[in-house]
C-alpha cells in the first residue's frame, strides 16, 4: 500500500461558543441536578475552554417555533375539553395557558439547520482542499464523505457532486457511520483505491455539526459532559497514487479492528427531541484495549527492522484526557514523551470527531515535519472500531 497526501483544508466551527456560557445555561436550565456542585471541577477536568460550533449556542437552546400543544394539537385539545363539560370561556383560557407552554425543538427544527451548514462547511472544505492540492474538480475520480450526525438521504457525497459541479462518472463512497474513524479510514480506503489505479486522484471530505447532540433538556451527568466535549469542524484531503509536489506524506500501511461485544458503550440514540450522544464510563479502558492491539500491529510489522523503531509522531483522534492518558501508560518503553503534543493541542479546543485526525495533521503539518517523520495516525470509534495507518513524510 503506497498513497500520497496533500496537506488537508481545516474549517473550524466559526460561534465561538465558551465554556462559562454552556455552564450558566446548563446551571439556569437544571438547578436541582444533583451533579449541579460539582460542574465547575468536570468542566475545568476536560480542560476545554472554548470551542467552534457551526450555529450559534443559542440556535440549540432555543425552544421550538410551535407551542405546547404541537401535540395533540389545538383542535383534538379543545374538543376534548368541551366533551369534559368545560364551557367555551373556560377552553379559551386553557388553550391559551397550553400553547404559551415552551416547547423543546422537534427534531427537524434542530436538524435542518445544521445540515444545512454542513454541507456549507464541507463545500469550503473540499475547495480548500483542491485548491492546496493545486487541482480542480474536474481533476477527481472519487469522493469519500462521512457525516454521523446529521442524517440525510441522499447525504453529503451527492449534496458535494452537485456544489463542486463534480463529473458525472465520479464513484462516490459516503460513510455516514464512521463518527470518530472518518479520518483514518477514510485514508486507508483512498489509499487502496488508489493502490488498484495509481492515476486516481480521491477527495475526502468530513463535515460534523456534532454540536446537534447538545440537548438542554436532558439532565443526566453524560449528557452534560457531551455539552461541554464537542466542536464543529469540516476537512477535506486529497489522496493520490503518485506523488505531487503538494504531497506531504506517504502512507504505507494500515491496521483495522473491531473490539467485540462493545456495540453499547458509545453511541448515538435518536428520541423526540433529536440525536442524544450516550456515553459509558467503560469506554475508554475498552479504547486502552484496541491500543495495545495497535502497538502489537506495530511491533510485528516492524520486528525485522535493523535499529529498534519507533514512531515520531502519534496523530491519535483525542475521544477526552483520559484516552491519551491510557495511551501514554501503555506506550511501548523507548517512544518519545511528545509524540502525542499535537494530539493534546486540538483536543484544548474541543472533541471533533471524525474531523479530529485530519486537524492534527495539519497542525503538525503548518508546525513544519523533518522529512523520513516516521508518523501514526489512530482513531477509534463507538462500536468499538479502530484504524491506524503508518506513514512518513516527504
Amino acid at each position: 500500500m503506497t498513497a500520497y497526501l496533500c496537506p488537508p483544508a481545516v474549517i473550524h466551527g466559526e460561534h465561538a461558543v465558551e465554556t462559562s456560557q454552556i455552564l450558566t445555561e446548563v446551571r439556569d436550565r437544571h438547578p436541582s441536578a444533583p451533579w449541579l456542585p460539582r460542574i465547575d471541577g468536570i468542566a475545568a477536568s476536560t480542560g476545554i475552554a472554548s470551542r467552534g460550533w457551526m450555529l450559534p449556542l443559542a440556535t440549540a437552546v432555543a425552544s421550538s417555533g410551535g407551542s405546547g400543544l404541537r401535540t395533540p394539537g389545538v383542535a383534538p385539545a379543545r374538543q376534548a375539553l368541551i366533551r369534559d363539560g368545560f364551557t367555551e370561556q373556560e377552553v379559551d383560557r386553557a388553550i391559551a395557558a397550553l400553547e404559551a407552554i415552551p416547547a423543546p425543538q422537534t427534531v427537524q427544527e434542530r436538524t435542518a439547520p445544521a445540515w444545512e451548514a454542513v454541507q456549507a462547511y464541507g463545500e469550503r472544505a473540499a475547495r480548500g482542499a483542491l485548491q492546496i492540492a493545486g487541482l480542480d474538480a474536474s481533476d477527481v475520480d472519487c469522493l469519500i464523505t462521512s457525516h454521523s450526525t446529521t442524517p440525510a438521504l441522499p447525504g453529503l457525497d451527492i449534496a458535494l457532486a452537485d456544489r463542486l459541479s463534480l463529473r458525472d462518472d465520479v464513484l462516490l463512497l459516503p460513510a455516514t457511520q464512521w463518527a470518530c474513524i472518518a479520518g483514518t479510514r477514510s485514508l486507508a480506503l483512498a489509499a487502496d483505491l488508489v493502490a488498484a489505479d495509481p492515476d486516481r486522484v480521491v477527495l475526502v471530505v468530513i463535515s460534523e455539526a456534532l454540536s446537534t447532540t447538545y440537548q438542554p433538556a436532558d439532565d443526566s451527568l453524560e449528557s452534560l459532559i457531551v455539552r461541554l466535549l464537542f466542536a464543529d469542524t469540516a476537512v477535506a484531503a486529497v489522496v493520490t497514487g503518485r506523488p505531487r509536489p503538494q504531497s506531504v506524506l506517504r502512507l504505507d500501511a494500515a491496521w483495522h479492528h473491531t473490539l467485540p461485544g462493545t456495540r453499547d458503550l458509545h453511541r448515538l440514540d435518536t428520541r423526540d427531541d433529536g440525536t442524544h450522544f450516550v456515553m459509558d464510563r467503560r469506554g475508554p479502558r475498552a479504547v486502552q484495549d484496541t491500543v495495545i492491539a495497535m502497538w502489537e500491529w506495530l511491533r510485528r510489522r516492524h520486528q525485522d527492522d535493523a535499529t529498534p523503531w519507533s514512531p515520531d509522531l502519534l496523530l491519535a483522534h483525542p475521544g477526552g484526557t483520559r484516552v491519551l492518558e491510557y495511551m501514554e501508560q501503555t506506550m511501548p518503553d523507548g517512544w518519545p514523551t511528545d509524540v502525542l503534543a499535537y494530539s493534546r493541542d486540538s483536543y484544548t479546543t474541543g472533541n471533533r470527531g471524525g474531523a479530529a485526525v485530519f486537524d492534527i495533521l495539519r497542525r503538525a503539518h503548518d508546525a513544519g515535519q523533518d522529512a523520513g517523520s516516521r508518523t501514526v495516525l489512530f482513531a477509534a470509534a463507538p462500536g468499538l472500531t479502530a484504524t491506524a495507518v503508518e506513514g512518513e513524510w516527504l
